[in-house]
């Protein structure tokens, strides 16, 4: 028997990582999972895998970001798909930036 994964957990461990900009939680917000009293964007937690869903930094290896996400996450006895819903220029982060500090 594994132990159930922490969706927080698994959530600020992937964005920590190189080339990853932030979680997505899919077209309808379907990708997340209700860890009371939050619900955590971008990490589905089900009984049989988990699923990861990230904005990653342009460019990017797909495979290479895929592999560290899995690594990060650190679950074992259940699928992780990791899902690259997104990209983002480092520029427009950096002026999404600037615009939520004024």
């Amino acid at each position: 028997m594994t132990s159930e994964p922490d969706a927080a957990r698994i959530a600020a461990a992937v964005v920590a990582g190189p080339g990853v900009a932030g979680l997505h939680g899919g077209r309808f917000g379907e990708i997340a999972t209700l860890d009371p009293p939050r619900r955590v964007k971008g990490v589905r937690v089900r009984e049989g895998d988990v699923t990861v869903a990230v904005t990653a930094h342009f460019p990017v290896v797909a495979a290479e970001l895929a592999a560290a996400i899995r690594a990060a996450a650190g679950v074992t006895g259940r699928a992780v798909h990791v899902v690259l819903a997104d990209l983002a220029e480092q520029s427009v982060l950096e002026q999404q930036a600037k615009e939520k500090v004024s």
